[in-house]
């Protein structure tokens, strides 16, 4: 028998990173850490702009550590490496998994990213883009709550902010030009509450605010 291999989770809080360690969890695969980009310019996470208090209100409610990488933007991969190679050494990692579905742009860096620190990469949710609707339906049915905070402007209406994923959700999304999975960026979540949390995290909605490419939805604690 093989020893079990453990993995770091490239983590944003939002559906499609909780997807992967819910399928890692059911397949009895090792989940020892968290990892979330937060730049130094922002304070606030790389993937949706959210606080960091809000990711690390998920690691206790998951039970799990959280390690924010404080990258630079202008030295993001090498930063990311740096300490993927020191939370490999901590953590005694054999692979670093990721929530990407189908842009072979973003396997290409997780690969390269993994490689050179001697990491394997996986992707759990890698498939064809005409089974991201699936993918959606699936998320909804294991019971987690994931709640819309971002949207891309040229792709859906602010309305859609505060909406929680549901059937309803999965309808209305199935009538517009996205991906059903938000894989292309149409719309971020951020996961409060589901079969693997100890808690539910308690948010509040707060502003709703606009910058250049999309409308944003600040959470509070």
């Amino acid at each position: 028998m093989g020893t079990t291999k453990r993995f770091a989770l490239s983590w944003s809080g939002g559906k499609d990173c909780m997807m992967v360690l819910h399928k890692m969890k059911k397949q009895q695969m090792d989940v020892a850490c968290l990892i979330t980009t937060a730049p130094i310019e922002t304070g606030r996470t790389f993937g949706h702009d959210e606080k960091m208090e809000l990711i690390e209100a998920q690691g206790k409610a998951l039970g799990l550590p959280v390690h924010f990488i404080r990258c630079r933007y202008d030295h993001y991969t090498e930063d990311f490496i740096q300490d993927l190679k020191m939370l490999k050494e901590s953590f005694s990692l054999d692979g670093i998994a990721y929530g990407d579905i189908y842009t072979d742009a973003h396997f290409e860096w997780g690969e390269n990213t993994a490689l050179a620190v001697g990491l394997k990469a996986i992707f759990p949710l890698r498939g064809e883009p005409d089974k991201a609707a699936q993918m959606l339906e699936e998320f909804i049915l294991t019971g987690y709550k994931a709640m819309v905070i971002r949207v891309r402007k040229d792709m859906l209406a602010p309305r859609y902010l505060g909406t929680v994923l549901n059937a309803s959700f999965a309808e209305d999304i199935a009538q517009t030009d996205c991906c059903p999975m938000g894989e292309n960026g149409e719309y971020h979540t951020f996961v409060y509450n589901g079969p693997l949390f100890q808690e539910p995290i308690p948010i509040k909605t707060g502003p709703l605010l606009e910058s250049k490419a999309s409308y944003r939805l600040e959470l509070f604690i």
